[in-house]
């Protein structure tokens, strides 16, 4: 009886507030959750995960040391990509990030070098700006990938210390200036011989990762991959 009334209220609220999918704007169904099946399927998936030197991977080489890369998406502007990150980074649904993270945390550990992973760390936010959007878009992936990973998040050990401007706009080289010098590492001893998992929410040059991944590195034995929600490397 109690079921049944809790769905007869959930279906009373969608009938004022609908539940719509993240990336298409469909009304959802019953169990469906973030995103439609619909999308899920047809959604851009780069299965990087299952790629050796994987196109994501070469954008590192002769940058910084990683172990892998990988994302589950394409990014592809004006696509529904595009617009599930829009919802995710500037509408508050931070529910996007955690749901995808989940998930493609699940895809991550069928490969033998994720299932290795210590610690997730997201790419931090400056304070004054993390104050203004009310989260950091990465962690809320990286909460979502611990939960399939058995694996901690760190918000702690790297921190932006510096605020910059945005990046969207902005050349390889201009990204690389914006973020060289922007983080640091609060404890040198606390992730020593960790195999670490750097995230981003759409990974293009490469720039914010290397720049955190070179601070990182200052850690003795570290191990260090990269994944993110999107990329736009083919």
């Amino acid at each position: 009886m109690n079921k049944f009334i809790t769905s007869l209220c959930q279906d009373f609220i969608s009938l004022f507030y609908p539940s719509v999918c993240a990336a298409c704007n469909r009304l959802l169904m019953r169990h469906e959750t973030v995103i439609c099946s619909f999308c899920n399927i047809e959604l851009p998936k780069t299965f990087y995960h299952t790629i050796k030197n994987n196109p994501l991977e070469e954008v590192f080489w002769g940058r910084i040391k990683i172990e892998a890369a990988a994302a589950r998406y394409f990014f592809r502007k004006k696509g529904k990509v595009q617009h599930l990150m829009h919802n995710f980074k500037y509408k508050g649904k931070q529910e996007i990030g955690v749901f995808i993270g989940e998930e493609y945390g699940k895809e991550l550990i069928t490969n033998p070098i994720f299932q290795s992973v210590d610690v997730i760390i997201p790419i931090p936010l400056h304070i004054k700006k993390k104050k203004i959007r009310g989260y950091n878009q990465s962690e809320m992936f990286a909460i979502g990938l611990s939960k399939s990973m058995n694996a901690t998040v760190d918000v702690t050990t790297l921190i932006r210390s510096i605020a910059t401007s945005t990046q969207t706009r902005k050349n390889r080289f201009m990204r690389w200036e914006n973020v060289k010098e922007i983080f640091q590492v609060t404890d040198l001893k606390a992730l020593e011989n960790k195999h670490i998992l750097l995230v981003d929410d759409i990974i293009t040059t490469g720039a914010t990762i290397e720049g955190a991944a070179q601070m990182l590195m200052q850690i003795n034995g570290i191990k260090i991959s990269v994944a993110g929600i999107a990329c736009t490397t083919i």
